[in-house]
């Protein structure tokens, strides 16, 4: 099930909190609840990508990126990801869920998340997001000057844009067997 306790309890939090600019991070303190676990006891890797999602909205509430994409119609919506797992993360854990925009190109806006135990990542991801609405994706130069931010403020970094290089170079539609 979705926390949404611990949804609205970061969207609060991050309300209270100084706006950032792109490239600040966000950090979101989490403890692994015996509901995150899998069956091996240790936290469940699709409970992970959702407290990345709750970095990210908390993130883009401080950007004002909630408002900006309320007001044009817009809504985001993941377009690829990427994700290393490194460190088994165990029931009570305190964990950090670092998050920070990264870039953009033409078509897709890109985030880098971490959770963090201490100094140590368990686990880091690469999220592109498209903004679109019911005609397609809005260019996220538009989306920029629509949050009053510079687009050509930060590139990709190398090893991002070989990532999305390798993901356009990926057949679609997948193989159907």
């Amino acid at each position: 099930m979705y926390p949404f306790v611990r949804f609205a309890a970061e969207l609060v939090r991050s309300r209270a909190h100084a706006p950032l600019a792109p490239g600040e991070a966000h950090v979101t303190s989490v403890t692994c609840l015996p509901w995150d676990l899998d069956f091996q006891l240790e936290m469940n890797n699709g409970r992970i990508l959702t407290l990345f999602d709750l970095g990210r909205f908390g993130l883009l509430t401080r950007m004002g990126a909630i408002q900006a994409l309320r007001q044009k119609g817009w809504y985001g919506t993941i377009a690829g990801s990427t994700i290393r797992y490194r460190r088994r993360i165990t029931v009570f854990q305190r964990l950090e869920v670092r998050s920070r925009m990264i870039g953009s190109d033409d078509r897709f806006t890109y985030f880098e998340q971490g959770l963090w135990r201490g100094e140590d990542c368990a686990a880091h991801a690469v999220l592109r997001i498209a903004i679109t609405t019911g005609k397609g994706i809005i260019p996220p130069a538009d989306v920029a000057a629509a949050m009053g931010i510079d687009p050509d403020q930060f590139n990709l970094p190398e090893w991002v844009r070989a990532w999305a290089e390798a993901e356009a170079a990926r057949p679609w539609p997948p193989m159907q067997d």
